[in-house]
C-alpha cells in the first residue's frame, strides 16, 4: 500500500488512493472512488462510490462526500461540513437516478459547518464562510458568507482578504506572495509575481 489507512478504516475493494495519502480513524472510502496522492481523510470521513477527490486535499473530520461531488486539487473541507446530491429528497421516494453533480475547483476552502447545496460549482480559491448555505455557483476566488451565502468579498489564493471592491475594477497585490489581483467584468485573475 502506498498510503496509510488507520485499522479502523474500511477501504471497499476497488478503491483508488494515491501515494502518501492518510485514512483516519472511522473512514468508509467505497469501491468506486477516486481519491489522489497526499490527501487527509480526518475521522469518521464517508466517501461515495462516485466521488473524485484530487491530490492534497484536506477533508477534516465528520464530512461525507456523496455521490456526484468532485473536488480538485488542494480542496479544504473543514470539520462537519455538509454536501448533498438531491435537491428534494424524500425517505419514501427514491431519487437516486437525480443527484446532481457539485463541482469543486482546486485551491477551494469550505469551512466547518458550511453546506454546499447540490448542483454548484465553488470556483478556484474560493473561500466559503464557517456555517454558510450555499445554493449558487461561487467565482474564482470569492469570499462568501451567511444564509444563503452572499459574497462580502475577495480572497486570495495564499487565503487573506484581497483589498477589492465586490463590483467594478480594480488591482491589488498579496503582501505574502507579490501576486497581482485584478478585478474586471466580476471576474478576478491573477498574475503570479516572477511568472
Amino acid at each position: 500500500m502506498s498510503y496509510y489507512a488507520h485499522p479502523s478504516a474500511i477501504v471497499d475493494e476497488g478503491a483508488q488512493i494515491g501515494e502518501g495519502s492518510r485514512v483516519w480513524h472511522f473512514v468508509h472510502v467505497c469501491g468506486g472512488a477516486r481519491i489522489g496522492a497526499g490527501v487527509s481523510l480526518g475521522q469518521n470521513v464517508f466517501v461515495g462510490n462516485k466521488v473524485v477527490i484530487g491530490d492534497r486535499c484536506k477533508v477534516q473530520n465528520n464530512v461525507s462526500v456523496y455521490d456526484n461531488v468532485t473536488l480538485e486539487d488542494g480542496v479544504f473541507c473543514g470539520p462537519s461540513m455538509v454536501f448533498t446530491n438531491v435537491y428534494n429528497p424524500r425517505g419514501l421516494i427514491e431519487r437516486k437516478d437525480q443527484y446532481r453533480d457539485t463541482l469543486v475547483k482546486t485551491g477551494a476552502t469550505l469551512g466547518a459547518n458550511c453546506t454546499i447545496v447540490c448542483g454548484v460549482t465553488i470556483g478556484a480559491y474560493a473561500f466559503v464562510g464557517a456555517g454558510a448555505v450555499v445554493n449558487r455557483d461561487i467565482p474564482d476566488y470569492a469570499l462568501v458568507v451567511g444564509v444563503p451565502g452572499r459574497q462580502v468579498g475577495w480572497m486570495s489564493a495564499y487565503g487573506e482578504q484581497l483589498d477589492l471592491p465586490l463590483t467594478g475594477i480594480g488591482d491589488t497585490i498579496c503582501a505574502h506572495t507579490g501576486d497581482i489581483y485584478s478585478l474586471r467584468d466580476g471576474k478576478v485573475e491573477r498574475k503570479v509575481a516572477d511568472a
